[in-house]
Order: structure tokens, then sequence, then C-alpha cells
């Protein structure tokens, strides 16, 4: 995952979005429906139908990124509400696009020896 610079928010759409837009269909997402800027440096995160497929879009400072993944088994955890958009951290954003619950991550425990 690219680097985020410090205070950036990532936001991810409630619902499904149609996986064919680009970057002008899915910056007017953003600007429609979560009321949010498209260019103010946060992250926008948008899952597809089938929940196999994500897109994260991104103005970096000097233009517009668009990312794409695919998982190849499995699907990526989305909140249920059908409208709106959920924060997440960067950590959480890094567990999404790995395909882990970031809901409910489970932390290893290791016994300390004495």
């Amino acid at each position: 995952m690219i680097g985020l610079p410090t205070g950036t928010r990532v936001w991810l759409a409630a619902g499904v979005t149609d996986m064919r837009r680009g970057f002008d269909g899915l910056a007017a997402t953003v600007q429609a429906t979560l009321l949010e800027d498209p260019f103010s440096g946060h992250v926008f995160v948008f899952r597809g139908r089938k929940g196999d497929r994500i897109k994260v879009l991104w103005w970096s400072g000097d233009g517009m990124c668009l990312l794409a993944k695919r998982l190849e088994h499995g699907h990526f955890v989305w909140p249920s509400a059908e409208s709106g958009a959920v924060h997440l951290t960067p950590a959480q954003l890094s567990m999404l696009l790995e395909g882990i619950d970031w809901r409910r991550p489970a932390r290893t425990h290791r016994p300390t020896r004495v």
C-alpha cells in the first residue's frame, strides 16, 4: 500500500458501486453521495456487487490515483449499511486490502517466559 500522509482519512462508501466507473464517475459519487470533496487528499474506497473487487480513489496532490484490487478467493469485509460512508484508520485499510476482517482483528497472544 502507498504510504498516506498524516491526517489522511479513509472513507468506505457503503453499499455497492458499479465497478465500470472510472476517475470521473467515482469522483462524482464522492461529491453527490458522500458529500465530500474528492480532491481533499482523503481516500475513498468502493466495493463491487460480488464483493471480490474494490476501487480506491485518492487525490495525491498533483493528480488523481485510482487503484483496483480483485481477490481470487473470498470477499472484502464491508459494512452492512446501504448508504453513507464509514471512516477507517489507515491500519484498517491495510487489513481490508489484505482480505482481513478489519472490524474484529484478532491479536496473537505471546505468553511471556518466566
